[in-house]
């Protein structure tokens, strides 16, 4: 396992809340994130999010704790640094207060302007060093002309890939309006992602229950809501070139949804709309893909998945997640697995999926 290349598909940066404030049009900066005091306690706050507290007493960490807290910035040097001891090559990037910022703002202006602030500064940053980072380039679905020209102009920066939200209140996945979209996105060659917990709010319950509750029901359910929806609704099959990936969604529930939208499909085809060519499982196996970073599960059932469908991600900086201990997680899931599919899950079909040398 020590010589196996590794990339991961789900890291995050810890961008600057500032940032967007200085990057934002006059007009909309005092709507964006900005610091402030709720009930004595420091907090970023935006609208259309709920209240964040920022975390406190970083100088009583130690250990790995305060190496995590540390980790996750914007300096390549250090990123790069950071990968290296986990063994890693490359990453594709994605935000931290990006994932609900940019999508949960209340009105398409600021959430388009708050995602060209994003993807400048990310170009920026980490397009100079192709070989490391796969930036991904945030894209609101509010208005699917301005998605379209947002995808076209990530696409000449150098980003490399388009980061949708999971769902869209306003317009589902399967509405025919988004063709225009596909079409323009399968034409640049980027992979869409789709983070979990993105579009909407995934903190879905405060009692008892709830730190599990909601990861799993708010937060991870949402890959097989995309899987589904690309699939059924046909978008696979009218935009073949399109390939996907639902990122920090784990991989056990895939093989599920493949096998059981198979099997209900057939079984009420006189009421399925639209007709497909082929088996709804064949699209996600030749256009589909999900991350994983401890699921062993999943890894298992790619006898019903197909190993390209499974691909590696650390998480990192984020405390549920591997770094800096990948290759010993990995080792553990992939042992006994044939040489050629942990590599492909490891890093080959991420390589492949966002342009880096492999």
């Amino acid at each position: 396992m020590a010589e196996r290349r590794l990339i991961s598909a789900d890291s995050h940066v810890n961008e600057p809340p500032e940032m967007f404030a200085e990057r934002l049009p006059a007009g909309l900066r005092q709507r964006g994130p900005r610091l402030e005091s709720v009930e004595g306690v420091e907090c970023l706050v935006m609208e259309g999010m709920r209240p964040r507290r920022l975390p406190r007493g970083r100088d009583a960490l130690t250990g790995e704790a305060l190496e995590r807290a540390q980790a996750g910035g914007w300096e390549p040097s250090l990123r790069m640094r950071d990968q290296d001891r986990d063994g890693v090559s490359g990453e594709v990037i994605f935000p931290t207060l990006g994932l609900q910022a940019c999508f949960m703002a209340p009105d398409a202006a600021l959430q388009y302007a708050l995602a060209r602030a994003y993807n400048d500064w990310l170009a920026e940053i980490f397009a100079p060093y192709p070989q490391r980072f796969a930036p991904a380039a945030v894209i609101p679905m509010l208005d699917v002309e301005e998605s379209v020209r947002e995808a076209e102009r990530a696409a000449k920066l150098g980003l490399r890939s388009l980061f949708l939200p999971c769902q869209v209140p306003t317009r589902p996945y399967n509405d025919p309006a988004y063709d225009r979209f596909w079409a323009a996105a399968q034409d640049t060659g980027l992979t869409l992602t789709f983070h979990a917990g993105t579009g909407h709010e995934p903190r879905i319950e405060r009692g008892p229950g709830g730190a599990v509750i909601n990861y799993l029901l708010g937060s991870q359910i949402d890959g097989a809501h995309v899987v589904l929806y690309l699939t059924m609704s046909g978008v696979l099959e009218r935009f073949p070139g399109i390939q996907f990936v639902t990122v920090e969604t784990g991989s056990a529930w895939l093989a599920w949804v493949m096998t059981t939208m198979d099997e209900i499909y057939e079984k009420h085809h006189m009421w399925a709309r639209p007709k497909l060519d082929l088996k709804p499982s064949e699209y996600v196996r030749r256009q589909g893909h999900v991350t994983f970073q401890n699921d062993p599960v999943g890894v298992h059932a790619r006898t019903f998945t197909g190993v390209d469908a499974l691909i590696w991600g650390s998480d990192y900086p984020h405390p549920e997640g591997t770094w800096p201990d990948s290759r010993a997680s990995l080792a553990a899931q992939l042992a006994g697995v044939p040489d050629d599919e942990a590599a492909r899950m490891s890093g080959g079909t991420a390589a492949r999926l966002f342009g880096f040398v492999w």
